[in-house]
Parts: C-alpha cells; sequence; structure tokens
C-alpha cells in the first residue's frame, strides 16, 4: 500500500500543479482584449474618414494625420455658423477587400484609451453598431450609435469607458421613428467608432485629440465554465483512479498478508515440524484449541498447560516474535478473514463471536487494524475478485493436528 499512496502522492501533486497551470491559462482567457490601433494588428481592419458641420452650413475644420498609424489625431476648430457644430474623426470597419465590416464585440465590455487634446476639452465617443431589425446596410444614419463623453487634456488622461452603459441620442429614436424606451443594443455589429467634439468644446481655438493605446477588454464568462469543467473532469478521474487502484492496492495487500498469516495459525504451525520439546508443543496446542474462546488469557493458557507466564512469552516470543495478546489477535483476525471471505452469509457479528470476541466494534477496529479496511469491506473485495481466503487458512484444529 504505501507504493501506491506515493504514487497517489506524486499524482495528486501532479494534478494539482496541472490544474493550477490550466486555471491560470483560462482566467488569462477569460479577459479578451482586442488592440485597435494600429490598423491591422491583431486584425483590425479600418480606415479614417472625418466629417464637419459644413454638410449643414457650418465653417468648423479638421486636419486628420493620416499617416501614423499608432495613435488617432486630428487637428480640428470648432466655429459657431452652424446650429449644431461639430467634427468628428471615424474608424470604419472593413474587411480584407476594404468593404464594410460589421464586428462582433458583444464578448467586450470596456474601451481602454490614453486621450490626449489641447485645450483640456470634453469629447464624445460613439460606436455605431449594426441592428438587423431596423438597421440598412452602410445607411449608417439608420444604426444604433450609443455614445458617452470623455475628459482630455494636454498630459494625457487614461480612460476606461464602459460600453454596455452608452446612451443612445434623442433625436435618433425621433429621426427612425423609436419609442424612447428602446434604449437596448447589443454591439454584434459594430461599423465604425466615432470620436467628436462636444457641445461643451470650447469655439474658435485651434485644438486637436490624439488616441492612442486604443483597446477593448472584456470577460468572457465561457473560459470559467470551460475551467470548471476540467478540473472537476480532473479531479473526477483522479478520484476514480484513485479509488480503483486502492482496491487493486488493498486487495494485493490483503492476499499477501493472508498467505503470510498462513503458518501462524496455531494447527498448521504445529505440522511444520515435530517439537521434542513437550512443553512447547503443549502451549501452542493449547492456544490453537482454545483461542475462540473469549475468556482466554495469559492466566488461563498457565492454567490450561502448566507453565509458568515467562515461559509462554518465552516460546511465542522465540517461535513467532509475538506478545500473547498479539498472537491471539492475529489468529483470530486471520481466522475472521477466512470466514467473511468464504462465508458470505454470515454477519460480521456472527463471524467476530465465533472467533472469540465479545465486543464486534472492538473487533472491527482490531480488524481495520491489522487489513487496512473494516471486515464488510474486505468482505466486498473479496467477492469483487473472486477470491476467497485459502482454505488451509484454518478450520478449528484437532487434536490430530499434532
Amino acid at each position: 500500500m504505501q507504493d501506491f499512496y506515493k504514487k497517489a502522492l506524486i499524482a495528486l501533486l501532479f494534478l494539482v500543479a496541472a490544474d493550477a497551470l490550466m486555471a491560470g491559462l483560462f482566467t488569462y482567457g477569460s479577459y479578451p482584449s482586442f488592440a485597435l490601433l494600429p490598423a491591422a494588428r491583431d486584425g483590425a481592419l479600418w480606415h479614417y474618414r472625418t466629417f464637419t458641420d459644413q454638410v449643414m452650413g457650418g465653417a468648423s475644420t479638421i486636419r486628420q494625420d493620416a499617416q501614423n498609424k499608432e495613435r488617432l489625431r486630428f487637428d480640428f476648430k470648432v466655429k459657431n455658423a452652424a446650429a449644431y457644430p461639430y467634427v468628428s474623426s471615424e474608424l470604419v470597419q472593413e474587411d480584407k477587400n476594404r468593404r464594410l465590416a460589421h464586428r462582433d464585440w458583444s464578448k467586450y465590455t470596456t474601451i481602454n484609451f490614453l486621450a490626449k487634446c489641447s485645450p483640456a476639452n470634453t469629447m464624445t465617443l460613439i460606436i455605431s453598431t449594426f441592428d438587423p431589425k431596423i438597421s440598412k446596410p452602410g445607411k449608417f444614419e439608420t444604426y444604433r450609435s450609443p455614445g458617452t463623453y470623455f475628459s482630455c487634456n494636454e498630459q494625457g488622461v487614461p480612460v476606461s469607458l464602459d460600453m454596455t452603459r452608452f446612451t443612445t441620442p434623442d433625436w435618433w429614436f425621433t429621426q427612425m421613428k423609436l419609442d424612447l424606451s428602446d434604449q437596448g443594443y447589443i454591439l454584434n455589429g459594430v461599423s465604425k467608432i466615432v470620436f467628436g467634439t462636444s457641445p461643451y468644446s470650447p469655439r474658435d481655438i485651434d485644438s486637436y485629440l490624439e488616441v492612442s493605446d486604443l483597446t477593448l477588454r472584456g470577460r468572457d464568462w465561457r473560459y470559467l465554465v470551460a475551467m470548471a469543467v476540467a478540473i472537476l473532469a480532473s479531479w473526477l478521474g483522479f478520484g476514480l483512479w484513485f479509488v480503483r487502484g486502492h482496491a487493486r492496492a488493498l486487495l494485493a495487500g490483503l492476499d499477501s498478508q493472508m498467505k503470510k498469516d498462513l503458518p501462524l495459525v496455531a494447527y498448521r504451525q504445529l505440522t511444520l515440524e515435530p517439537y521434542k520439546d513437550k512443553e512447547k508443543a503443549s502451549i501452542l496446542r493449547f492456544i490453537a484449541t482454545n483461542y475462540t474462546d473469549p475468556g482466554l488469557d495469559l492466566d488461563g493458557v498457565v492454567a490450561g498447560t502448566g507453565a509458568n507466564r515467562n515461559k509462554v512469552n518465552e516460546v511465542l516470543k522465540a517461535e513467532l516474535g509475538m506478545t500473547f495478546t498479539s498472537y491471539l489477535n492475529k489468529l483470530r483476525l486471520t481466522e475472521a478473514a477466512r470466514l467473511l471471505a468464504e462465508n458470505s452469509g454470515a454477519a460480521v457479528a456472527e463471524i467476530a463471536y465465533s472467533v472469540g470476541y465479545a465486543n464486534v466494534s472492538y473487533f472491527n477496529r482490531l480488524f481495520k487494524d491489522e487489513y487496512g479496511c473494516t471486515p464488510k469491506a474486505f468482505r466486498s473485495l473479496s467477492v469483487q475478485q473472486g477470491q476467497s481466503a485459502p482454505a488451509e487458512a484454518s478450520a478449528a484444529p484437532d487434536d490430530s493436528a499434532a
């Protein structure tokens, strides 16, 4: 059994290490991220497009820096010539053939970036996403366009925005003839993201906005579910292996111990050699004949054989290497093991009484200490393997054995 427990400990340590590594990988995978800058990195395909209020009679201007793909930068000046002064820079999603694409960002929850601007400003971020119920492909005015505000300055402001909490402007609902309560949106068809000015942006001042480290981040719970399933499966597999391996090792140990214990049965021991020491033979024969007596003790052996206590202990120690109590229990437990394996109809208590134990709980404890399992488990294992204790483990001895 010790070899099995060593193997089980090594397997357990390996399992814990493997599960820890797997947990780390799955946990890391549960935090997906997607870098939008520069273009073409990690499959982020897009092109710049600018928009101003000039299409509505305004005079605001914008100049996009399209050369540096590591960041988004545009210089602008907002003028009050239009009713709603506005400029914006758009990252329009495209596929490998440079056609409009709709990206599934539903597994991402936040958009993160570093925002620099001069002068200090309040800008807007809008995400345009296709809604199959109301949107028409390529007509961005029909796309849902939830957005929010963010602040920036010349030193740079780290921005992290929850994309699930953006607000769609009221004018869009009016234009689309939708109820204002229909605020829900899903980012599974994103066509573009828009950085633009806000009603609070300064007027008639040369300004700029620079955005870098533009990254989407989210939480994919499927990784955690998969991790839980994988870890549970690994532990169930280990448990099944341990139970089966333990049963095999226990059976092998029991079989080995039963074979080792056979010579210890008194009537068997007496046939091994013709004892010239009649007193020694008398002691062994008496114990072999009376070991099933619940009242048998060292004083009883002394009284029954006429030998003194020292002689009884000397014989048992010299011949068997045991004390009287150890040898008596060995005889009784060996016989009990044989009866358990061969007589499946007998109750454990009945067997305990038949081999000399008046207290079943005491018998169960001694049996488990001896064989590493309870009497019931021993019987079950013997039945499973179709094994029984060897027949020579003793029937009741008789005087002819001597």
